[in-house]
């Protein structure tokens, strides 16, 4: 035969699926802020209404945790920050969502028992858009990253075209003096080229003094082409260092330019944080974020719903008439303080005015007020005396 505490140990083993069942209902009916001790002392049905409010706090808070562990992660991009900051926030909305169940006790009319909800109403209103946003945007991740996407060639070209406009002046200002340079040169080719052509033609005889052979007109404008001619050379010369000093500019302003982007660039990829896909979010169809933010709301506000809809039950019955039987105590005891405080002011009163007519105590007040009296005017006659 087994000693009897191990067939204690073997009847509540967690091996048992009674004894787990018991365990997950103890845990829920913990979770629904109900008093224990009445809720035991009631059926199973009414337990297992308790049970079943209690999971969904508990399950609410855990959609909770998951919701801004990942609203948290787009923030810190770490998972140790995200998971310890997301615990506590579950912890949070657990903690609420327990006292908001907790607080609402049957009355006996309807609407004051919806006037007494409607603040946790508005509360559980609250916690539904806070936990249904960020499992939005992971649902919707895909769909946001698309958004992201073209804002994110939008901005990239947005930035190009402004940082262009920074170096656009200097650019031009460049590029028109290149363009000067060569201009000048290239007419300076063509008037030694007319040149050239002028006193060739006069040496074949077809212009000017229409002479063939090497004249004095000839030599003249030889003489006159050849020093434009070095005079182009020049101003070739001078020109390409200009010109190629110009084109390092520019040179330099495309380096700086593409440098601009390459900085800014990383920022722009950047833009998924948090207010960003909530943005996204924004701009992809409503009707799929309503119906997923009234999923949440109805899971939310069950608990409130399902306690207002609920007939008085037994556990509310008990706990209607503990509550009023400590009221009740509550105003006994202060009556009781009352009235002793009235009999005891009455019989002081009684006590005082008998003593107040007994002669000896009378006769000896007189005496020492006499010999008050005595006193102060001796010190007042010596004080005057010392003036004097």
């Amino acid at each position: 035969m087994q000693p009897q505490h191990i067939v204690e140990m073997q009847r509540y083993s967690i091996s048992n699926p009674l004894n787990i069942n018991k365990l997950l209902q103890r845990f829920f009916i913990f979770c629904s802020g109900a008093d224990t001790d009445i809720l035991e002392e009631c059926s199973a049905g009414e337990q297992t209404k308790f049970a079943g409010i209690g999971a969904t706090v508990f399950f609410t808070a855990v959609m909770a945790t998951i919701a801004a562990a990942y609203a948290l992660y787009t923030v810190f991009d770490t998972y140790f920050t995200a998971i310890f900051f997301g615990m506590i926030w579950g912890l949070l909305i657990f903690n609420l969502d327990r006292f908001i169940v907790s607080t609402i006790k049957k009355r006996d009319h309807f609407f004051d028992e919806l006037l007494q909800a409607s603040p946790r109403i508005l509360l559980a209103i609250i916690i539904a858009i806070v936990i249904a946003k960020p499992l939005e945007m992971k649902i919707f991740e895909k769909e946001i990253n698309q958004v992201l996407l073209e804002q994110k060639n939008d901005l990239t070209l947005a930035n190009k075209d402004q940082l262009a406009l920074q170096f656009t002046p200097e650019n031009i200002a460049l590029t028109s003096e290149i363009e000067a340079l060569k201009k000048e040169i290239t007419t300076k080719e063509a008037e030694v080229n007319t040149l050239y052509e002028t006193y060739i033609s006069e040496a074949e005889g077809r212009a000017g003094t229409e002479r063939l052979g090497k004249g004095p007109v000839y030599k003249e404008k030889r003489e006159k082409h050849d020093a434009e001619l070095l005079a182009l050379e020049n101003l070739r010369k001078e020109n390409t260092e200009k010109i190629k000093a110009s084109e390092e500019k520019l040179e330099a302003l495309a380096a700086n330019y593409q440098t601009k982007i390459t900085e800014t660039q990383p920022i722009i990829d950047g833009f998924d944080g948090l207010m960003a896909r909530v943005n996204a979010l924004n701009e992809l169809p409503w009707l799929p974020s309503f119906f997923i933010f009234m999923l949440f709301l109805a899971i939310e506000t069950s608990p409130i719903l399902a306690k207002l809809l609920a007939p008085k039950g037994v556990y509310d019955l008990k706990l209607e008439e503990q509550e009023s039987a400590v009221k009740s105590w509550v105003a006994q005891q202060k009556a009781q303080r009352d009235i002793l405080k009235t009999t005891d002011r009455d019989i002081n009163n009684r006590v005082y005015a008998d003593i107040a007519e007994e002669q000896e105590l009378y006769d000896y007040k007189r005496k020492k007020a006499r010999e008050l009296m005595q006193l102060q005017a001796d010190a007042f006659y010596k004080k005057q005396k010392t003036i004097l």
